[in-house]
């Protein structure tokens, strides 16, 4: 993607590109953060994507009050200040922090959150999202912890061991379990799979992110009455199962076509599912 100049970086409303040394999300990882895709201007799925983000402030005690409204100012200035043409299809990512502390764990009450907001240039995942992906399994797990379970928190150390476990540029992806063996989900995606004409995605009530797309995969799949199941699920579940697909919001639903020795066609329930998530779009 690049480095991403300061003038599409704002934070707390100015533009800049740092932020406060005693910030306790650079110090503790004391925030969360959201990534979504822009389309022609638009940010796709917006009010799901402020809807997470603000469980998860409530789940962490960081304070909401303002926030969407100075998120959606930070947005227009963002879009007027940049590119269009060069972010016509662009990630607008913003991370809220509980904004800048003391030495020490203990949270300073009523302290002001840090707001950061950025607009860049997206992946190209169209050849991908047409042919498949091959993927691996990682031998960093995620740690079980239901208290962080769903949200979107800053603390990403595991994904990042994880994701440093391979540098074969065919590998896409890596899919994760938990410390007890369960799948969970890729080290930037959620994970879905077909088994006997039912969609299956791994529970996520004790790690793992909740993702937005997830989230609007399963209701389009229960509006067309695709008969979908979250549960705890082993390895051999997902080599058992006749279509995989990966997604999230910038890279949206991606069929996996390879993990080790076992194949996948682009099944057609994962193209269906393709379709209707563009028709949800409306861009």
């Amino acid at each position: 993607m690049g480095a991403i100049r300061s003038a599409a970086i704002l934070v707390n409303g100015q533009f800049s590109s740092s932020v406060s040394a005693a910030d306790r999300g650079l110090s503790y990882g004391d925030g969360l953060f959201e990534t979504i895709q822009i389309r022609k201007g638009r940010a796709l799925l917006w009010d799901d994507h402020i809807q997470r983000l603000h469980h998860g402030c409530i789940r962490l005690g960081i304070s909401t009050e303002g926030l969407r409204q100075r998120i959606e100012a930070d947005f227009q200035v963002l879009l007027t200040t940049v590119d269009n043409a060069k972010y016509a299809h662009g990630v607008f990512k913003v991370i809220v922090t509980r904004g800048e502390g003391l030495r020490g764990y203990f949270p300073t009450p009523d302290n002001p959150t840090t707001t950061v907001s950025q607009i860049s240039s997206a992946p190209d995942w169209s050849q991908q999202s047409r042919h498949g992906i091959s993927v691996r399994t990682c031998k960093t797990p995620l740690s079980i912890n239901p208290l962080l379970a769903g949200i979107k928190h800053l603390n990403r150390l595991e994904q990042v061991i994880a994701r440093g476990e391979w540098d074969d540029p065919f590998i896409a992806e890596g899919l994760m379990m938990d410390t007890e063996g369960f799948l969970v989900e890729g080290t930037m995606s959620n994970l879905f799979f077909i088994r006997d004409s039912v969609l299956h995605t791994p529970l996520l009530d004790r790690c793992g992110i909740v993702g937005v797309v997830r989230q609007a995969v399963l209701k389009i799949a229960q509006k067309e009455g695709i008969q979908t199941r979250e549960e705890r699920y082993r390895l051999d579940d997902l080599l058992q199962s006749t279509e995989v697909f990966l997604c999230n919001s910038v890279i949206n639903i991606c069929p996996i076509v390879r993990l080790g020795n076992t194949t996948w066609p682009v099944g057609r329930l994962t193209q269906t599912l393709q379709s209707l998530l563009e028709k949800e779009y409306c861009v």
